[in-house]
């Protein structure tokens, strides 16, 4: 069965106002080949510039183009080198523009990206380096945007048509964003989880690992049952990253009892992958 996911266009709607793009009529799928990481994420070759191959995870949830501090010297797109998150929303990373942006068959041109030495890019690359390489950083919205993607998992391509949409400045949006968040600081936003996982996490001041440690797992729940123990080191929860507890708190309130999640994490400095069923609370 050739199994194929096709990705609605969410966040072109959401980010773009309501604007709706179209394919264009005489545009045909161009094919992009990809390896299925263990973590589940979709790793691509990219050419920049004209110079790489480099590896980078193509992120249909990624709201930016990042690359590392390393690429942008090599290609030339940036001076100086990257900084962390920290950086990026304090204004003290800048938004740059890739002049040539090649993967498979597709090319497009002045990209918007952004310089940066992601902690969780770094340590899907750390934990997959011996099988794969560096991974230098992610393709996201302001690329794909341009295109109506399709995932062919079992040929493993994406097949992408150009469309009628260019995307806008994410950093100027986000720092409105930011400024309007500060208008309403001291309210109160509360997250729960939909359903019933049977695990604490835990972050200390201390600990600036790209990830959460799993603090209990509770005798017959999902996560037990599951394999889940004490001591593990979450990286993603189905698929969205796991840097903060507010971001597992987030993740995990998107995925609504009965339905398997897959959560990578590392054990003991090992990469593994499990699949969590959460249930019905009570």
């Amino acid at each position: 069965m050739n199994f194929k996911l096709a990705i609605a266009s969410l966040l072109t709607v959401a980010i773009a106002g309501g604007v709706q793009a179209q394919a264009l009529p005489e545009a045909k799928p161009l094919k992009v080949p990809f390896k299925l990481l263990p973590s589940r994420h979709m790793l691509i070759e990219v050419t920049i510039n004209d110079k790489g191959p480099y590896k980078l995870i193509f992120d249909t949830g990624a709201p930016l183009n990042i690359v590392t501090s390393r690429l942008g010297k090599e290609t030339g797109i940036s001076k100086r080198g990257g900084g962390g998150i920290a950086a990026l929303l304090s204004g003290g990373m800048n938004q740059v523009e890739i002049g040539t942006m090649q993967l498979g068959d597709v090319t497009a041109k002045k990209v918007a990206a952004v310089v940066m030495d992601h902690p969780t890019v770094k340590a899907i690359s750390d934990a997959f380096a011996e099988e794969h390489g560096t991974i230098d950083g992610i393709v996201g919205f302001p690329f794909f945007a341009r295109f109506a993607t399709t995932v062919d998992y079992q040929k493993k391509e994406l097949l992408l048509s150009p469309r009628d949409y260019k995307p806008g400045n994410y950093i100027e949006d986000l720092t409105k964003s930011l400024s309007a968040a500060g208008e309403n600081a001291g309210q109160a936003k509360v997250v729960g989880p939909a359903g019933l996982w049977g695990f604490t996490l835990a972050k200390t001041k201390a600990d600036d690992e790209p990830s959460v440690a799993v603090g209990e797992v509770y005798e017959g729940t999902p996560a037990a049952a599951a394999g889940l123990k004490v001591g593990d080191r979450v990286l993603t929860i189905d698929g969205r990253w796991t840097d903060t507890l507010g971001d597992a708190h987030v993740a995990v309130s998107l995925v609504k009892p009965g339905r398997k999640a897959d959560v990578t994490l590392t054990r003991d400095g090992k990469p593994m992958t499990l699949s969590i069923t959460p249930v019905v609370g009570y």
